[in-house]
């Protein structure tokens, strides 16, 4: 079990300094445009497969990094760049995680190299769990797969919505109800082949933020695809509702279910992504304030400025204590007894909207056009609060844990 230490070794400052050049070199000179467009910047995420930033391997070194820092460390860098093209480069990530955390070992590496390709051909996957019904409330999911048990296929109806590379995904993890009479208990997770007829793109959504990252509905007509496409196999999955009904009928402890597990997992990763925003958005505040002269000083000499600077940079480092601290508990197999993950993600998305305004307002007028980033930024921010669980919903995580009550 590794130590907890603030301290990076040799080898992850390395890898924090490629990164933080890939960021600050490719990815922040094209963020205005990408953002403009509001479309996937292929070409970006191919020269993150040519260097080997958009790779299994690359994630997988950090995913698997002892101390837990792997991921943090990459996301923080990453979304300091841009939120938008990050969230394109990393929005894979969310549907190979949906598979480790549910799949078999056979699954797990027949599919997740599929999410990603090749340096020479790029691909992308999808994590679809939300449905325009059924955000926050996932006992509300619609989305059923019934079991053909003649030809050991399952087959999908429903639409899902908010999935991000939802539709133009080489693959798609899609989350389903096997069991309504469980509720979110009875939900369990497939892979679509690429090319599986009845999966469509419905909408896509033109948004606020991260608008270089494609976010779309997801339908689901008459989707068939073989049994061992069932994350986990059937004997698990029937192994599992058994046990949930049991449990339902003495009225038994709550079980997670698999869209759950698959969030529970990244909700560090989303306070890491928040701190890079609003590092970014200080970074450029602090250096705003620095140079820009009224009344005959730099406005960084006052204290209403100053004092402001000072708030922001003490909430980023907390944040990223915080962050840290969860990804360090889950990676040492420490239970989250306090909800130290959601606390992270909470902590750090309200940090990352307060940061991001405050970095407009340091800059005026300036801050309010696009010929300035923090503008971009601010709007980003907004997701953090909302998307992998709002922010009603971490603190209602939060309270339940810490008072064993079923607040609602």
């Amino acid at each position: 079990m590794a130590e907890f230490s603030f301290e990076l070794d040799d080898d992850q400052k390395a890898v924090r300094d490629w990164i933080h050049g890939f960021a600050a070199d490719v990815m922040r000179p094209a963020a205005a445009e990408w953002d403009e467009r509001e479309e996937t910047p292929w070409p970006i995420i191919q020269e993150a497969a040519k260097i080997g930033l958009y790779s299994l391997d690359f994630y997988a070194q950090q995913y698997f990094d002892p101390t837990g820092l792997g991921i943090p460390m990459t996301m923080e860098e990453l979304f300091w760049g841009d939120a938008g093209i990050a969230l394109s480069i990393v929005g894979t990530g969310l549907a190979a995680v949906g598979v480790l955390a549910n799949g078999t070992e056979e699954q797990i590496g027949t599919w997740i190299p599929q999410m990603y390709g090749d340096a020479a051909d790029v691909k992308v996957a999808a994590f679809c769990s939300s449905e325009p019904d059924a955000g926050s409330d996932v006992g509300s999911m619609r989305t059923r797969a019934v079991y053909d048990e003649a030809k050991d296929e399952w087959v999908l109806n429903g639409t899902k919505t908010w999935a991000t590379n939802g539709g133009i995904a080489n693959v798609h993890v899609v989350v389903a109800v096997v069991d309504p009479d469980l509720g979110s208990k009875g939900h369990a997770s497939f892979i679509i082949p690429p090319g599986t007829p009845g999966l469509s793109q419905g909408q896509k959504f033109k948004k606020h933020g991260i608008r270089a990252s494609h976010t779309a509905e997801v339908v689901l007509d008459q989707v068939r695809v073989p049994g061992s496409c069932l994350l986990g196999g059937k004997e698990k999955l029937d192994e599992r509702l058994a046990r949930a009904r049991e449990k339902a009928k003495g009225g038994g402890e709550r079980l997670k279910n698999a869209a759950m597990a698959t969030f529970e997992a990244s909700r560090p990763a989303v306070g890491a992504m928040a701190v890079g925003t609003a590092r970014a958005a200080y970074e450029v505040a602090l250096d705003y304030a620095r140079t820009r002269q009224q009344f005959g000083r730099p406005i960084i000499d006052n204290q209403g400025v100053a004092f402001q600077l000072a708030d922001m940079r003490t909430r980023i480092d907390a944040a990223r204590l915080m962050v840290w601290r969860a990804s360090w508990m889950a990676v040492s197999g420490r239970p989250f007894e306090s909800a130290e993950g959601s606390m992270s993600k909470l902590f750090a998305s309200e940090t990352a909207k307060q940061v991001t305004a405050q970095a407009v307002q340091i800059l005026g007028g300036n801050g309010f056009t696009r010929e300035y980033p923090v503008e971009r930024m601010h709007r980003d921010a907004a997701i953090y609060t909302i998307f992998e669980g709002t922010s009603e919903i971490q603190r209602l995580v939060i309270a339940r844990t810490l008072s064993g009550v079923q607040i609602r």
